[in-house]
């Protein structure tokens, strides 16, 4: 089969992704899971001592796909003579859990996060449950997949594991969850693999949990696991209002990301959370780094000022996060699209953790959610509006030609200008084949005046 490894390898991007099996299939999976050996292998900080094989973590989520690209991924990988701990079904955080916490040298997560069901593809993370992105790697695993076939004298093995009694305990151990007021939760897990820990996480709480779409069925028939757009938050919001829930959660299809819907069944933004989320941990930690990507509303930087704190942007992407949150130290990190970091949890994503001092806090202050989310509502904030155009440079340059000397540039990841009362966002997607626009002002006038003008120029081309 011949491959368009440009397309599910992209160079700033930070995992494998591709329709099943037109783009990923079993011989790539193969080919993956060799390279992905090879580079551990010739990877200074990863080598193994004594020569002792590469104990690696796999794992897979619920697509129809994962089976059986799990299972050519794993024969590439001990063909090249590494060990696997096969975790089995797991959510990615679970995944990075078991890398981090057990000190494996590395990791391969069979999944396609939020993307529709006719996708898969993987994750691959080093020690320390490290990412592994464009930048940092996938580009040397590309040239090694496409090398010749590695043999060895002495293939791996695969051990199972079983970690969900462990990263359930992980998660709980900072917090009393026996203390929480009896909310009623509504979760949409969109018959995710994010099923299967809720019943664990939850059992020793007071929380009364009504379940939507909690069987496990990789073709996602209610719809797709991307709590970021909207529509696929309607029927949670529904059963919000209908139950009279205190509030509503849902996952995306690996379970990194969570979203959060107020009792009145209003949508939480990622930016929103992560200002009050900033606001409760600094009120005892003080003085800390809390990172924010480019597309997130000023609200949070200001937040993070009054409580004493250091605020840090970022480029979107996970791995672009954790390598800053790495460098800087930083407590705790958050992205509009709903992914929640913490250095508590080795730098990777803690939607538990998010959850339960979200609980911890409504039990304590005797607010709904929508009460305490009220307060960081100052902006007026377009939303992500996406554009398929063919040079994506060419309306970079043109807007910030337009633009950019009348503003404060910023070129972390594509381009940021900030005015006094408005702000605009423009970069290339890492995921899907958009340019994606975010405005954010003081007024509503102000936004759409400015969005309309902003929106115009790129349609122009």
């Amino acid at each position: 089969m011949s491959y368009d490894l440009e397309k599910i390898f992209k160079t700033g991007a930070y995992d494998i992704r591709g329709i099943y099996p037109k783009e990923v299939d079993e011989e790539i999976a193969f080919k993956i899971g060799q390279g992905f050996v090879k580079f551990l292998n010739e990877t200074k900080k990863t080598k193994s001592k004594k020569g002792a094989r590469l104990k690696i973590v796999v794992a897979q989520d619920n697509r129809i796909s994962s089976p059986s690209l799990y299972k050519s991924l794993s024969r590439g990988i001990i063909e090249a003579g590494a060990d696997i701990i096969n975790i089995g079904l797991a959510t990615t955080p679970m995944f990075y859990f078991a890398v981090a916490f057990y000190g494996f040298d590395g990791g391969v997560v069979v999944t396609s996060s939020h993307n529709p069901a006719q996708y898969n593809g993987f994750k691959l993370v080093r020690e320390k449950a490290i990412p592994i992105s464009g930048r940092t790697g996938l580009q040397e695993i590309k040239k090694f997949a496409l090398s010749k076939k590695i043999t060895v004298k002495k293939r791996g093995k695969i051990v199972k594991k079983k970690i969900l009694r462990d990263y359930v305990k992980f998660n709980l151990k900072k917090i009393n969850t026996k203390k929480f007021s009896s909310f009623k939760i509504t979760i949409d897990t969109a018959n995710s693999v994010a099923g299967i820990l809720l019943s664990d996480i939850f059992k020793k709480t007071p929380l009364k949990i009504s379940y939507l779409f909690k069987k496990l069925d990789g073709s996602f028939p209610n719809h797709d696991p991307n709590p970021l757009k909207k529509q696929n938050l309607k029927f949670l919001r529904k059963d919000v209002l209908k139950r009279k829930s205190d509030l509503g959660i849902a996952f995306d299809g690996d379970g990194d990301r969570i979203f959060f819907v107020t009792e009145k069944a209003e949508i939480v933004s990622g930016d929103i959370l992560t200002a009050l989320i900033s606001d409760i941990i600094l009120k005892d930690r003080p003085k800390e780094k809390i990172i924010y990507d480019v597309r997130s509303s000023n609200i949070i930087k200001e937040t993070v000022e009054k409580r004493g704190g250091i605020p840090l942007m970022s480029g979107v992407g996970h791995s672009f996060i954790k390598e800053k949150m790495r460098k800087e130290n930083a407590l705790f990190a958050g992205e509009l699209s709903g992914h929640y970091y913490s250095r508590d949890h080795f730098f990777y994503e803690c939607p538990f953790s998010v959850l339960f001092l979200i609980l911890k806090e409504m039990t304590e202050t005797k607010k709904t959610l929508s009460q305490m989310v009220k307060p960081f509502k100052k902006y007026y904030h377009s939303g992500e509006i996406n554009f398929r155009v063919e040079d994506k440079k060419k309306i970079l340059s043109k807007i910030d030609k337009k633009f950019g000397k009348k503003g404060k540039v910023s070129r972390i990841d594509g381009l940021k200008i900030e005015f006094s009362d408005w702000w605009l966002s423009l970069r290339v997607s890492n995921t899907e084949p958009f340019l994606r626009l975010i405005i954010e002002a003081k007024t509503k006038k102000i936004l759409d005046k400015n969005k309309k003008k902003v929106i115009a120029l790129i349609k122009k081309g």
